[in-house]
C-alpha cells in the first residue's frame, strides 16, 4: 500500500515515468468503478421503461407507481453532492466499497418487494447508495490519470454517462418481456458483487480523514437533504399534481427554499461545509456546470420524448421502444472513441459546438414529426442525437474539471454531476407543462376548424359514420368519437413538435456560451492526487 500511495503523490509530478503513472492496479480499478457508475446510472431508466409491468406485479395505483421513479431520483440527488465530503472523510475506497455493496443489497430487495410501500423504500435505498459511486468516478478519472491520457479516460466516462440512461430503455425493455419485472433489479447483483470485491482490494487513491467528522455539518446535510429532495419532488410531480394548485406542491416548495436558505448559509459560513461551492469560483467550472446542466435537459428529456411519442402515438410496447431507441446507443459507441482522438488535436470548444450543432439539427428535424413516423423517419435525427452528446460530454467533462485543482476535485465532481441531474429534472418538468398546454391549446384551435360549416370535416364524419353503421354500430356516435381520437393525436403530435423546436433553441443558444469560455489550461502542478 505505500508503495501505491507514493506513487499517487507522483501522478501530477513530471517527472514520473509513464509506467509508473500507468498503474495496472489503478486501471482495474478505474473500471471497476466505471461498471458501478453504469449499473446507477442504468437502474433510473431500465425501470422506468417498465414501470406497467411492475405496476401490475404489485398491484400498485398508478398515482403510487411513479413514486418507485421519484424515490430513487430524490435519494440520488441528495447523495451525488454529499460524496465528494464522505469520499474525504472515509477515503474513496470505502465510500465505493461500501456503496458498490449497498447498491447490490438494495438491488436484491427491490426483487423480492411483495407490495409497493416495500418497493418505494428499497428504491430509496437503492438511489441514496448508489448515487455515491457517480461522482466518484468523475474525481478518480482527474485525479489519478496524468493530462496526457484524458484523451482515453474522457471519452470512457462521456460515454457511460450517456449511454446509461440512453439503451436503459432497450435493456428494461428486454428483461421485463423475456423473463419478468423481477430481473430489472437482479442483474444488478453479479456485476455488483464483482464491483464491490474489486473496489476494496485495488482503490488506493486516497486515505481516511477521519479526524474530518468532528467538524461534520449536520445542519448543512439537514438543509441540503431538505432543498434537494423537495425540488426534486416539485420538479417531478408539478406537472402531474397541476403544479401550485396542489396543497403537497405548495408545502415542498417552501420547506425547498427554507432548506435552500440553511444550505447556502452553512456552505459558506462552516469551517467544513457539506457542499464546497467555491469551485463555482473556477470560470470554466461555472461555464461547464451550465452546460451539463442543459446536457441533462437533452440527455434525459429525448430519453423521455421519444419512448413517450413511441408509446402513445405509435402503439409500441416496451422491447420495441427500445429496438428503435437503440440507434442513439449505437452513435454513441462508434462516436466515443473518434472525440477522444478530437480531443487530442482540437480546441475543445470547438467540439463543443459541433456536438451542440449535431444536436440542434437532430431535433430541429423532428419539428416535422407526424403520427406516421417510424423507425426509419426516427433514424437520422437519433443519429445526430447520440453524435452530438458524445462530442458535447468529453469536451464539457474536460472543460469543467480538466482546470480544478486535486484538492477540490472530489467536490468539484459532485456538484458538476448534481447539475446534469438537475437538468435532467428540470428538463422534464418544462416538457410535460409544455406538453400538457400547448396539447390542450392545440385541440381548442383544431376543434375551432372542425364544424359543420367545414366541408371536409363533414365529409370525413359522414364517411366514418357510414363505415360503422356497415358494420351495424351506431355509426353517428362511433364517428364522433373516432373525430375527437383523431384530433386528440393530432394534438398530441403538434406539442411533441413544440417541445423539439425549444430543444432546438436551446442548444442553438449554446453555442453563445461556447464562444464565451476560455481555452482550458492543465490544472496546477505539485499537489498530491488525492487532495488533501
Amino acid at each position: 500500500m505505500a508503495a501505491a500511495t507514493t506513487t499517487a503523490g507522483s501522478v501530477a509530478g513530471p517527472a514520473a515515468p509513464a509506467s509508473e503513472r500507468m498503474d495496472p492496479r489503478r486501471l482495474i480499478a478505474f473500471f471497476a468503478m466505471v461498471l458501478g457508475m453504469f449499473m446507477s446510472i442504468l437502474d433510473i431508466q431500465v425501470v422506468s421503461a417498465s414501470l406497467a409491468e411492475i405496476q401490475a406485479g404489485l398491484s400498485a395505483g398508478s398515482d403510487e407507481i411513479a413514486w418507485v421513479q421519484t424515490a430513487y431520483l430524490i435519494a440520488e440527488v441528495i447523495m451525488i453532492p454529499l460524496s465528494g465530503t464522505l469520499a474525504r472523510i472515509i477515503s474513496t475506497r470505502y465510500l465505493f466499497a461500501i456503496c458498490a455493496a449497498g447498491f447490490t443489497a438494495s438491488s436484491a430487495l427491490c426483487a423480492t418487494a411483495t407490495n409497493i410501500d416495500q418497493m418505494i423504500v428499497y428504491r430509496a435505498m437503492q438511489g441514496f447508495i448508489g448515487g455515491g459511486m457517480i461522482p466518484s468516478v468523475f474525481a478518480a478519472a482527474f485525479t489519478i490519470f496524468p493530462p496526457s491520457k484524458r484523451n482515453v479516460i474522457s471519452p470512457i466516462i462521456g460515454l457511460i454517462a450517456t449511454l446509461a440512461p440512453t439503451i436503459g430503455p432497450t435493456v428494461g425493455g428486454y428483461l421485463s418481456d423475456a423473463f419478468s419485472w423481477h430481473w430489472l433489479f437482479l442483474v444488478n447483483i453479479g456485476p455488483g458483487i464483482i464491483v464491490t470485491i474489486v473496489t476494496w482490494k485495488f482503490i488506493d487513491f486516497d486515505k481516511p480523514e477521519l479526524s474530518l467528522m468532528k467538524k461534520f455539518d449536520w445542519w448543512g446535510l439537514f438543509g441540503m437533504a431538505v432543498f434537494l429532495g423537495a425540488l426534486e419532488y416539485v420538479l417531478e410531480e408539478g406537472n402531474t399534481n397541476d403544479w401550485f394548485n396542489d396543497g403537497y406542491i405548495v408545502i415542498a416548495a417552501i420547506a425547498s427554499a427554507i432548506g435552500g436558505v440553511i444550505f447556502f448559509f452553512r456552505a459558506f459560513t462552516a469551517s467544513f461545509p457539506i457542499v464546497d461551492l467555491k469551485a463555482f469560483a473556477n470560470k470554466n467550472f461555472s461555464f461547464g456546470s451550465v452546460f451539463s446542466f442543459v446536457m441533462g435537459i437533452g440527455l434525459y428529456g429525448l430519453t423521455y420524448v421519444y419512448p413517450l411519442y413511441l408509446g402513445r402515438i405509435r402503439g409500441y410496447n416496451s422491447l420495441m421502444i427500445g429496438e428503435t431507441m437503440f440507434v442513439s446507443g449505437l452513435a454513441m459507441f462508434c462516436t466515443a472513441p473518434i472525440a477522444g482522438i478530437l480531443s487530442g488535436k482540437l480546441d475543445p470548444r470547438v467540439i463543443m459546438a459541433a456536438g451542440f450543432v449535431f444536436f440542434a439539427s437532430g431535433t430541429w428535424i423532428m419539428t416535422s414529426i407526424t403520427t406516421d413516423w417510424d423507425f426509419w423517419e426516427l433514424l437520422i435525427p437519433q443519429i445526430l442525437r447520440g453524435v452530438g452528446l458524445m462530442l458535447c460530454m468529453v469536451p464539457i467533462n474536460n472543460i469543467a474539471l480538466g482546470t480544478m485543482s486535486p484538492e477540490r476535485m472530489r467536490g468539484a465532481s459532485g456538484l458538476f454531476n448534481l447539475t446534469r441531474n438537475l437538468g435532467g429534472a428540470v428538463g422534464l418538468a418544462i416538457i410535460n407543462t409544455v406538453l400538457t398546454n400547448r396539447q390542450d391549446l392545440h385541440y381548442m384551435r383544431l376543434r375551432e376548424n372542425i364544424n359543420w360549416g367545414n366541408p371536409a370535416a363533414v365529409d370525413q364524419l359522414n364517411n366514418t359514420a357510414a363505415s360503422y353503421n356497415a358494420q351495424g354500430i351506431d355509426g353517428a356516435n362511433a364517428a364522433v368519437r373516432s373525430l375527437v381520437n383523431m384530433t386528440t393525436q393530432q394534438a398530441m403530435v403538434m406539442s411533441f413538435s413544440d417541445v423539439f423546436m425549444l430543444l432546438t433553441v436551446l442548444f442553438t443558444l449554446m453555442l453563445i456560451g461556447v464562444a464565451m469560455i476560455s481555452k482550458p489550461k492543465p490544472p496546477p502542478k505539485g499537489a498530491p492526487a488525492g487532495g488533501h
